[in-house]
């Protein structure tokens, strides 16, 4: 599970490293797929995303328990909108619907941490 949390906080200093936060904060969002009190991965991701919290320039927030399919790309296009800057799916079945919205915002950056 440390290996999860270490993953997003080196993505996010990447994107921060590379000029992402300017002016006002970095907003990340996390797309969960189940709920983040149970201890496992989403657990494990949850504390990743507090930890790029507590940097500098970055605001987070997070959908818990998103269903794979349409329901995580409803929640992935809502984000798109509002204008996050980044934004993490955290489970294999993100994948495809992630690649969906992904194409309609180009300024936004997608992570995807599993899949090909």
């Amino acid at each position: 599970m440390r290996r999860v949390c270490t993953g997003i906080v080196a993505a996010l200093a990447v994107c921060l490293f590379m000029g992402q936060a300017v002016a006002e904060d970095l907003q990340v969002g996390f797309v969960y797929v189940s709920p983040v009190g149970d201890a496992g991965w989403s657990y494990a991701h949850d504390q990743g995303r507090l930890a790029v919290e507590a940097m500098d320039g970055v605001s987070t927030s997070f959908v818990e328990a998103v269903a794979e399919g349409p329901d995580s790309e409803r929640v992935i296009l809502n984000m798109a909108r509002k204008g996050y800057d980044v934004i993490f799916a955290t489970s294999f079945g993100y994948m495809d619907p992630m690649l969906k919205v992904a194409g309609q915002f180009p300024e936004t950056v997608f992570m995807h941490c599993s899949g090909f």
